[in-house]
């Protein structure tokens, strides 16, 4: 996950000022040297963490404690707004033309994922804003980038513009528009070349695409893998085009977090989306008060609630809801929720979207792996329609040989039909508007979310946080309910 080192370091450089009275000159020294450490070891530009550093340490030296904060938590506000100041403040919305259509032109190095991003943007615009982009396959030398843009372009029913591969770029550029207008598309994307590094013959085509086109917003993409040397190549691209922001991929894969930290210092350039994944809604807004959030261990709430609303499906949901309520939840519908969570992404990173839960050491050692959810999945295919329509047929014998055709053990055949009774069971309570007992129930029972992982190799960290969490989710879910019956009263 991104930042999980920067995230670690800054956290023990904290917690060494935790139940002090008061910070003193030595105190902030020494934790001054342990950020300034965490962020060059996180690759962010050497002036940025000179300036950060500075920043916040004439902002926690000579201020008073404020009311009700201790020095550590003074000093994580300080960070946390230094952090925010850093990557820009507030989110930065696309440029929009006042008529149709808004050119969007993409450049970057090759292998930062440009393609890629062009479709996802399309793609987000088109499911978010009813969007009708239309794509301008205006790479030439990649070899199979044509082919690329197309594919990506069939998949999510995006019309693509192309020439091949023997047409100028300036041309291909002049006809796509010609036709984005025929067409009356409101959204154009111009996908152009990268090279290996930036050269004088790749800058000239990207100056003459942009005087052909006037692009509303000139994008370019980095790789935050390459740490620092994105920020260089934000600097070099925008010395010689005019560019209004910044994509950063790949955030998924990188656990330092240098890129995103430098490049609006270094270039003034805001950056406006982060890609973490490869699907093609796996491409969101830059909230740089969220990801400070995120780099301080605070967790990230409302993107994790966005997540929930994009990826879920509000009606199914509904009618998982009344089948709670009813008691005829079944193991259909089990898989059916696994695989809805499972589309919001790796669980882990879920986790950590919770306030406290990315420097929990209990979580160092949980294994999510997404072999646990097959095997789950796995044992319930095993199963008759009948026995997952009905449940209470599944007797001893018949347990047997659900193990035996999943290939996992007796034992865990029955942790999980023991886990989903309980389940069954406290979500009928909650829908049906009962709360009392489920906090017994879940510390006496053993319903934590450790056990819905499949006990396998670790869980979610026991006792009073893990119990509340499950606690929170039930009751959101009921009131979910109970608020879809209101709406359907009023229809």
């Amino acid at each position: 996950m991104a930042f999980e080192n920067l995230t670690e370091r800054l956290s023990k450089a904290i917690k060494n000022l935790t139940g002090r009275g008061r910070v003193s000159e030595e105190d902030l020294r020494a934790t001054m040297r342990e950020i300034r450490l965490a962020l060059l070891e996180a690759d962010v530009n050497y002036d940025t963490v000179k300036k950060f550093v500075a920043n916040v340490r004439e902002k926690a030296s000579g201020t008073d404690i404020m009311e009700g904060l201790n020095p550590a938590q003074q000093i994580v506000k300080i960070v946390n707004d230094e952090l925010t100041a850093t990557m820009g403040e507030e989110a930065v919305p696309l440029n929009k033309s006042p008529k149709i259509p808004t050119i969007i032109m993409m450049a970057g190095l090759q292998g930062a994922g440009k393609t890629t991003t062009v479709a996802k943007l399309a793609y987000k615009l088109k499911n978010e804003n009813n969007a009708r982009p239309l794509l301008i396959a205006a790479d030439i030398y990649r070899p199979a980038a044509i082919d690329q843009l197309e594919i990506l372009g069939r998949d999510l029913d995006i019309p693509v513009f192309s020439m091949g591969t023997d047409v100028n770029p300036r041309d291909i550029v002049r006809a796509g528009l010609e036709k984005a207008a025929e067409n009356k598309n409101d959204y154009v994307f111009i996908d152009t070349a990268g090279r290996l590094q930036i050269d004088e013959e790749l800058m000239q085509e990207l100056k003459d695409i942009a005087e052909i086109a006037d692009p509303d917003e000139i994008l370019l993409t980095v790789d935050a893998m390459t740490g620092q040397n994105a920020a260089e190549t934000a600097k070099g691209f925008s010395a010689s085009l005019d560019l209004t922001g910044v994509v950063l991929t790949k955030l998924d894969g990188d656990t330092r977090g240098g890129a995103a930290l430098s490049i609006r210092d270094v270039t003034g350039k805001p950056i406006k989306f982060v890609g973490q994944g490869e699907k093609p809604t796996d491409l969101d807004v830059f909230y740089p008060d969220r990801m400070a959030s995120r780099i301080l261990g605070m967790g990230d709430v409302l993107t994790l609630i966005e997540k929930a609303q994009r990826d879920f499906d509000e009606e199914e949901q509904t009618k998982q809801l009344e089948k709670m309520r009813q008691n005829t939840f079944d193991f259909n519908d089990f898989v059916a929720q696994l695989k809805q969570v499972q589309s919001m992404g790796p669980m882990e990173d879920l986790l950590k979207m919770i306030p406290g839960m990315a420097n929990n050491p209990a979580l160092a050692n949980v294994n999510l792996d997404a072999k646990q959810f097959a095997h789950l999945e796995a044992i319930v295919s095993s199963m008759t329609p009948e026995e997952r329509e009905n449940p209470d047929l599944i007797n001893p014998s018949r347990r047997r040989r659900l193990a035996a055709g999943a290939g996992r053990p007796i034992v865990e055949v029955n942790r999980m039909i023991k886990q989903f009774d309980q389940m069954r069971k406290m979500m009928n309570q909650a829908t049906n508007g009962n709360f009392g007992g489920i906090d017994k129930m879940m510390s006496g029972s053993g319903m934590d979310m450790s056990s819905m992982m499949g006990g396998m190799n670790g869980g979610m960290p026991k006792g009073n946080l893990g119990q509340k969490m499950q606690n929170f989710a039930v009751k959101q879910a009921a009131r979910r309910l109970q608020k879809a019956k209101k709406k359907r009263g009023r229809k």
